[in-house]
């Protein structure tokens, strides 16, 4: 059975919008996730003086006390940064994503798809740096200063932010190419 170009066209739409709504689910998932994860003090945990301590980004804490991280350590500061930029990144994929849906010129609407796609894709390689940053130095410098130690949730949460936003690139880079596929099969 044939189908004419007009009849598909919905079709190609609930699968292109398909595509940003997963893309905007993973990308708003990704963004809490990211801000959690930067905010909160659960990135290691060790035994120090019997006592177990934990710390994150911007504080340490010990026998149930906390305290702001005053020293100015590279690899603290390059985490940091990178965890941000990676927050910032992301958000302004998701003001791209939701324009994308609420235009309906053709032409505007997949340029903010694309946009959103390529921004999920950038936040994605500042959150792999901060993590990438941070995971090699607590491996060979605090890992060996601290014996029993571990990696926590906050790090963890940081991980799956970066799984969420490149899924979030992805899928608003299909829904793009679906479009471009679309216009190239359309009546001329």
């Amino acid at each position: 059975m044939f189908h004419s170009w007009s009849e598909a066209a919905p079709l190609y739409q609930l699968k292109m919008y398909s595509f940003m709504g997963g893309g905007l689910f993973c990308a708003i998932v990704g963004n809490i996730l990211l801000v959690v994860s930067t905010a909160t003090d659960y990135w290691m945990q060790y035994r120090l003086s019997g006592n177990y301590a934990h710390q994150g980004l911007w504080r340490y804490c010990m026998a149930n006390k906390c305290y702001m991280q005053t020293d100015s350590i590279a690899y603290w500061n390059a985490t940091r940064a990178f965890m941000i930029l990676s927050g910032m990144s992301c958000f302004a994929g998701i003001i791209a994503g939701i324009m994308s849906f609420s235009h309906f010129s053709s032409f505007e609407r997949f340029n903010r798809s694309f946009a959103a796609g390529i921004m999920f894709f950038v936040s994605t390689f500042f959150v792999f740096l901060g993590m990438a940053i941070y995971t090699g130095v607590t491996v060979n410098f605090l890992g060996r200063r601290f014996g029993d130690w571990r990696f926590s949730w906050s790090y963890i949460l940081g991980w799956v932010a970066m799984l969420m936003t490149f899924f979030a690139g992805i899928f608003y880079i299909c829904a793009y190419r679906m479009c471009e596929r679309r216009r190239g099969t359309g009546p001329r």
